[in-house]
């Protein structure tokens, strides 16, 4: 009970902000992680588990019977869910998708300026636990279970300074990654190669051309990034505001 309690303090006690430059250079290096050829493999994978992690959850809300989850080498992951193949829970299902990084990203930073990065994390190990519970192939476990156990580390031996940061970072890494696998589809789409995408699936399901979806979700990646750049450094927005007002 005395380690429950712990973790209980620690995960609502609240932090304050740090400065804004710290946390413009955490958006600068979560930046390179991002845009980064070498790191985005890793960074990727982020954006994947809480890609997988809306499917999940909508998949839940929606009334379907979540089955498994897996998270593959190549950074690409599969929900499998069961009820009608066809309706509104299996279209709001493959919808949220591309939008989970994004709205994640959103929910972390209202978190932050709310002063609880710590708690923050500790929510993330939560959350990356009860994933764990539908993971159905070996390498997704193994990437669960090194992201669960290097946030729940993080969360109790850091000092606090250093947990802040780690959530700030994970923050923007969301923020700032969630519209390129939405280009990166878009890409792929020219190509001709997609045939099994959310985006291919809606199609079929609504009739909606691909374009459309591929837009809504592009620009609701970056909204949310603006959006998230604005609660975590409302005074970079402010220097843009004379621009807009006149």
């Amino acid at each position: 009970m005395e380690v429950v309690t712990e973790i209980w303090q620690r995960a609502t006690a609240t932090q304050p902000p740090p400065h804004p430059q710290v946390v413009g250079v955490i958006a600068v290096i979560g930046m390179i992680l991002v845009l980064y050829r070498r790191t985005w493999p890793v960074t990727r994978l982020l954006v994947t588990i809480t890609h997988e992690g809306a499917h999940a959850l909508a998949a839940m809300l929606a009334g379907r019977r979540l089955t498994a989850i897996h998270l593959n080498s190549d950074t690409s992951g599969l929900t499998v869910s069961h009820g009608k193949a066809r309706g509104p829970g299996m279209i709001i299902m493959l919808t949220v998708g591309y939008l989970g990084p994004a709205l994640a990203g959103l929910g972390a930073a209202a978190l932050l300026a709310a002063g609880h990065s710590i708690g923050l994390l500790w929510l993330l190990v939560l959350l990356l636990s009860l994933m764990l519970l539908l993971i159905r192939n070996a390498y997704g476990i193994l990437v669960l279970l090194v992201a669960g156990g290097s946030v729940f580390l993080i969360s109790w031996y850091l000092d606090p300074v250093w947990q802040s940061a780690a959530a700030y970072l994970i923050t923007w890494i969301l923020l700032i990654a969630a519209p390129k696998p939405v280009i990166e589809l878009i890409m792929q789409r020219r190509r001709g190669g997609d045939r099994s995408s959310d985006v291919a699936q809606l199609v079929t399901l609504t009739r909606i051309p691909g374009p459309i979806w591929s837009g809504l979700f592009l620009v609701c990646s970056l909204a949310g990034l603006a959006l998230g750049t604005a609660v975590l450094l409302p005074s970079l927005i402010e220097l843009f505001e004379p621009m807009f007002t006149g």
